[in-house]
């Protein structure tokens, strides 16, 4: 299965966007799927629900951090260069990286750091279930492109 299908699968079952995009790579990571989805929770909903990076962007920060980072100056500038190709990528895409943008949501407006239930309808009036796949085949096309 492909991740981008897998990180759809975890989205569906119940994930926010940024667990579906690490738990999708959590063999990468190292991690187990579960380890890896209460690694990324916090990231949800552009960080917290606060609706700003989106999550899938940040899930897969983190995922390309784990592959080209490291603690000295080449690597950093190495994540931060995959980083960036990254979002320059899914903002082709989807035309921002912004959680409330991609939402289409008033930046006054201050949601409930509370989960949305997940109805039908829920799916019906947000993009996240393709945000995630595209993150997923983004970040492994990078991925694949590394390591032929």
């Amino acid at each position: 299965m492909k991740r981008a299908e897998k990180a759809r699968e975890f989205f569906l079952s119940g994930l926010n966007c940024s667990q579906s995009v690490v738990a999708a790579f959590s063999d990468i990571l190292g991690l187990s799927e579960n380890a890896a989805a209460r690694l990324s929770t916090g990231l949800g909903g552009g960080v917290g629900r606060q609706r700003e990076v989106c999550g899938t962007v940040s899930g897969a920060a983190m995922v390309l951090g784990f592959v080209f980072g490291g603690d000295d100056a080449t690597q950093k500038a190495k994540a931060y260069e995959k980083v960036r190709e990254f979002s320059e990528e899914f903002k082709k895409r989807n035309r921002f990286i912004v959680c409330r943008q991609l939402l289409g949501l008033d930046e006054s407006v201050k949601e409930s750091s509370t989960p949305d239930e997940r109805t039908a309808e829920y799916y019906k009036k947000r993009p996240c279930v393709e945000l995630v796949s595209d993150a997923a085949e983004i970040l492994e096309a990078m991925l694949c492109e590394n390591n032929p």
